[in-house]
C-alpha cells in the first residue's frame, strides 16, 4: 500500500481504515508543502478504493492491473492547463463524472494543484462537490489552503500533510542516490519536501558556496533584511576574496528556485533579495531607498479577491508602500 512513501503515517492510516470499513468520504483535500507525497498517497489510495478483491489491494484483479498500466477508466487525474485550472476543464469533468463506473462499482478523481483553479472554476465544482455521485471520490490537491473558497473547503475532508523530516530526507538520500548530505543550508532548501531534495540532491559543491554567504549575512544580521547582490558580495569579499559576484549571483537564484528567498524589483532596473517569502508588502524610503517588510500585515486572499474582481487569471502580485523612514524623518 504505501510502505514505499516516506512521513504522514496518520494519514495513511486513516485512509486505509477508510477504504476497509468502506466509509471513504466523496470529496477529500490534500493539503501541505509542494513534494512531500501528496500525490503519491492520493494514486495509492484511488487503487485501494478501485480495487474489486475483498482485501482492497490485492495488486492482481483487472482494476489494480489496469491501474499500473495508467489505463484504468475509472481513475482520472486532471491537471492545470498552463498556470491555472480553468472552468472549461471543470466543466469537460462534470460532463464524465456521473458516468457509471466501467471495471470497478466506483470512480476516482484526482484534481491536482486544485489550488490554482479559478474563482469560476471552483463554483463551478462546487455543484458536484454538493451532490456528488454515490460511486464518485473526488481528490483536491494543493499547497495553499487559502486560495481555496471557504465553501469548497466545507464540503471536503481537509488531511493536512507534514513536511518530511531532515533525518528521513537524508536516509532516503543515501540509500536512493547514494548521496551524503553535509551542508545544512542544503537540508533547508529541501523545506521537508522529498520532491525537491531529488531535484537539488547532486548540488552539493554549489550549496556549499551558498551556505558561505548565507552564514555571513547571518553574522551582519543581514539574512533578514533586503540588499542587493553587490551590497552582499562586497560584505562577504574581504573573508572569502576568492567567492567571485557572479557566485553571489547563482547563489542567490539558486536560493529562490527553492523558495527560501524571493528577488523584489523595487523600481527602475534594481534587484534586491529577501529571505522572508511569505506573502507580506514591503515599505521604501522616497529619500534614502531603504526597504523594510510590513510585518503582522496578511495579504495572502490578495489574488483571489482581485481575481473576483477583475477578469483576469491572477498569477502573483507584489505590494509595495512608498514614505519617509524614521532616519529620514530626523533630518
Amino acid at each position: 500500500m504505501f510502505n514505499n512513501i516516506l512521513g504522514n503515517d496518520n494519514i495513511k492510516e486513516l485512509l486505509t481504515n477508510a477504504v476497509k470499513n468502506n466509509k471513504a468520504s466523496h470529496s477529500y483535500m490534500f493539503v501541505g508543502t509542494e513534494g512531500i507525497g501528496k500525490k503519491l498517497i492520493a494514486k495509492e489510495f484511488a487503487k485501494m478504493i478501485l480495487c474489486t478483491d475483498e482485501n482492497k489491494y490485492c495488486g492482481k484483479c483487472k482494476s489494480c492491473i489496469e491501474f499500473e498500466s495508467s489505463n484504468n477508466p475509472d481513475f482520472k487525474i486532471i491537471e492545470p492547463d498552463g498556470n491555472s485550472l480553468k472552468i472549461e476543464q471543470i466543466r469537460e469533468f462534470q460532463n464524465k463524472v456521473s458516468e457509471k463506473p466501467i471495471i470497478s462499482n466506483r470512480k476516482v478523481y484526482i484534481i491536482n494543484d486544485s489550488d490554482k483553479m479559478t474563482t469560476e472554476a471552483q463554483n463551478c465544482l462546487l455543484k458536484t462537490l454538493e451532490e456528488p455521485p454515490e460511486f464518485v471520490t473526488i481528490i483536491l490537491i494543493g499547497s495553499n489552503e487559502s486560495a481555496f473558497l471557504d465553501t469548497i473547503k466545507s464540503r471536503c475532508m481537509i488531511l493536512r500533510f507534514n513536511k518530511i523530516s531532515d533525518e528521513n530526507i537524508v536516509k532516503f538520500l543515501e540509500e536512493n542516490f547514494q548521496t551524503k548530505v553535509n551542508s545544512q543550508i542544503m537540508l533547508e532548501a529541501f523545506q521537508g519536501s522529498i520532491g525537491k531534495a531529488i531535484q537539488l540532491q547532486d548540488k552539493q559543491e554549489e550549496y556549499e558556496q551558498i551556505e558561505n554567504v548565507i552564514i555571513n549575512l547571518e553574522k551582519r544580521d543581514k539574512i533578514d533584511t533586503l540588499n542587493k547582490a553587490e551590497v552582499i558580495y562586497k560584505a562577504i569579499h574581504s573573508e572569502y576574496p576568492t567567492m567571485s559576484l557572479a557566485t553571489v549571483y547563482k547563489a542567490l537564484k539558486t536560493l529562490e528556485e527553492v523558495g527560501l528567498i524571493q528577488e523584489l524589483n523595487v523600481g527602475e532596473g534594481n534587484f534586491r533579495y529577501d529571505a522572508n517569502f511569505k506573502p507580506h508588502p514591503h515599505i521604501q524610503c522616497v529619500k534614502c531607498g531603504k526597504v523594510d517588510d510590513i510585518e503582522d500585515f496578511f495579504i495572502d486572499t490578495l489574488n483571489i479577491e482581485a481575481n473576483k474582481h477583475s477578469n483576469y487569471e491572477i498569477l502573483s502580485n507584489q505590494v509595495y508602500f512608498y514614505g519617509i523612514c524614521p532616519e529620514c524623518q530626523k533630518n
